[in-house]
């Protein structure tokens, strides 16, 4: 059994959980245990009880309890990756540099693991680790159905910095869509708080959100306020439209639940369109017929950020998937039609 300890954390490991940092430097402990350890009050950071998701900073310290001794430290696990899978994932890398890796995620592939989920980005990362010790950190997500850019950190610095401006706004996400009918105005902004409406899932995958006049917001317990900048790029007469958005909050589903809420569900989406509910023109109903793919028509279509080392400017930009592509072929549309950023004149 060992002391009692206080160590005082580093600039490299500024930013991240307390679990994270506790299981790396104790890899005999396990995930429960730490967590029993911070409800005890065993473990404290600055003299102070904290829970396991507790984010550390540069000059904290951490008390750390007498641990039992480890036999021996277990051998490094990685995930096996098939050479098929290996080859789907550094196919899917659209950007690359000696901190940070974006991929244009597949529809269909789950950011990470969950009930029922054993094949995510998160495990197949092992494929991007290149030359590099560790593999790449996840710093935001994408549900499962949703295609596009996903950036990765391949340092702690890294991943606490982009982790950081993503929580306090200081990145640009923009998604292109096809919905159901034709938004109107063509530029505008939705205000839907949203709130949890039942159901269950690992990580939100099972989740259904409901939305809420931001006058109910509030009142509403759970409920929390969301905003999404929308421009309406091409319409296919009042059936159908090309519609650029952009989320200025984070929120489960948001950009989902907020096209639905105004009456044009974005096509394929069965959760908040409708899977029965064929589009006949009126504006509603999530599925187009014909030789429309029925799947999710949601994409990242970029991202810009502040480069976390450069501090440059960086805007890493993702194809249409396959069956986004047909579709936009059908249509007769182009990708070259759109502008970088649809949004200029609310910025």
């Amino acid at each position: 059994m060992s002391r009692v300890q206080t160590l005082t954390i580093g600039p490299g490991d500024n930013d991240q959980r307390l679990d994270r940092w506790f299981r790396r430097m104790f890899p005999h402990v396990a995930q429960g245990q730490i967590e029993k350890l911070c409800r005890k009050g065993e473990i404290r950071v600055d003299g102070g009880r904290v829970k396991a998701s507790t984010r550390l900073e540069t000059g904290h310290t951490v008390r750390i309890p007498p641990l039992p001794e480890p036999h021996e430290r277990p051998p490094l696990v990685r995930t096996k990756v098939s050479k098929a899978d290996e080859k789907l994932m550094r196919d899917c890398v659209i950007y690359k540099d000696d901190h940070i890796i974006a991929i244009n995620k597949p529809a269909g592939l789950p950011t990470q693991g969950g009930s029922k989920q054993t094949r995510h980005v998160d495990g197949l990362s092992e494929a991007l680790r290149f030359d590099y010790e560790d593999k790449p950190r996840l710093v935001h997500r994408l549900d499962k159905d949703t295609s596009g850019v996903l950036l990765l950190a391949r340092t702690r610095e890294a991943a606490s910095a982009l982790t950081k401006a993503m929580r306090h706004k200081e990145t640009r996400k923009i998604y292109w869509a096809v919905v159901a009918g034709v938004p109107t105005p063509y530029l505008g902004e939705i205000k839907y708080g949203l709130v949890k409406a039942g159901g269950h899932g690992a990580r939100g995958e099972g989740e259904k959100m409901h939305a809420l006049h931001p006058r109910d917001v509030d009142s509403t317990p759970g409920a929390k306020r969301a905003i999404t900048h929308y421009a309406t790029l091409y319409r296919v007469a009042s059936r159908a439209a090309w519609v650029a958005m952009e989320p200025i909050t984070g929120r489960t589903h948001q950009l989902r639940a907020h096209m639905a809420e105004i009456g044009h569900p974005i096509v394929g989406d069965g959760k908040y369109g409708g899977s029965g509910q064929e589009n006949m023109g009126d504006g509603w109903g999530a599925q187009l017929g014909g030789i429309i793919s029925n799947k999710l028509h949601l994409h990242a279509r970029s991202m810009t950020f502040e480069h976390p080392m450069t501090r440059k400017e960086v805007r890493v930009v993702a194809d249409l998937p396959e069956h986004m592509a047909r579709t936009w072929d059908t249509f007769g549309w182009t990708p070259d039609l759109a502008a970088d950023d649809p949004f200029e004149e609310l910025h």
